[in-house]
């Protein structure tokens, strides 16, 4: 399987920059991150916790809007390219393979926001 397990782009309004903007979305075994198109502020998730389970029991209320998304991707454990299921808050972020049950459960780690480019 390749290191790109999901990657897609989530057009919505930034919490930092507030402008709307591409959200690039990327999720590896290792790590998960949402990174806005515009300015560049950056959530990163780490994983927790892997486990077929029911799904939503890991999701939380956070600060944010929360986003439901759906992406095509090859399942680790089932192996099965179909749909997965993205749930991204400002604390957690699960994907879950609609084959198996398989779930991706990252916790937020660290956020930072690219400086400004200097005025010329």
């Amino acid at each position: 399987m390749s290191e790109r397990f999901i990657f897609m782009r989530y057009r919505t309004d930034c919490y930092h920059c507030k402008q709307n903007a591409d959200q690039i979305i990327s999720a590896v075994p290792y790590q998960a991150q949402v990174v806005c198109d515009n300015c560049g502020a950056t959530r990163v998730f780490i994983p927790r916790i892997e486990d077929v389970s029911i799904e939503g029991e890991y999701i939380k209320i956070g600060c944010y809007d929360l986003w439901k998304l759906i992406e095509t991707a090859e399942c680790r454990n089932c192996h099965f390219t179909g749909p997965h299921n993205l749930t991204i808050g400002c604390r957690h972020f699960t994907v879950r393979c609609r084959n198996c049950g398989f779930t991706h459960f990252y916790k937020f780690d660290l956020e930072y926001i690219a400086k400004d480019e200097p005025k010329t």
